[in-house]
């Protein structure tokens, strides 16, 4: 089974999500932020179904519309590690840096 690293940066993109939910949605904060690491686990199972992107990185959407969430990861075949760069809304023009 492929292993899931997380760059330290993607804390700080928990942060402002759940900082987010915690606004605007805090009944559903802990469950949304659960939601969305439940999407990264089928990167363990299926490494290469996310779609491409710039620089061999890729792209997970995770969920839909407002719930939307987009993760950026490079997968090193030779080592079977996904190596979780950054999380954004999909709303979100950019990754933040």
């Amino acid at each position: 089974m492929t292993t899931l690293e997380l760059a330290p940066e993607v804390a700080d993109d928990f942060d402002r999500i759940f900082d987010h939910f915690a606004q605007y949605a805090p009944d559903t904060a802990a469950i949304r932020i659960e939601e969305i690491i439940e999407g990264l686990d089928l990167l363990e199972r299926h490494p290469l179904i996310g779609r491409p992107a710039a620089d061999g990185l890729r792209e997970l959407v995770l969920g839909t519309r407002s719930r939307g969430y987009v993760a950026l990861y490079r997968y090193v075949e030779s080592l079977d590690v996904v190596f979780i760069l950054a999380i954004r809304n999909q709303r979100e023009a950019g990754y933040v840096r």
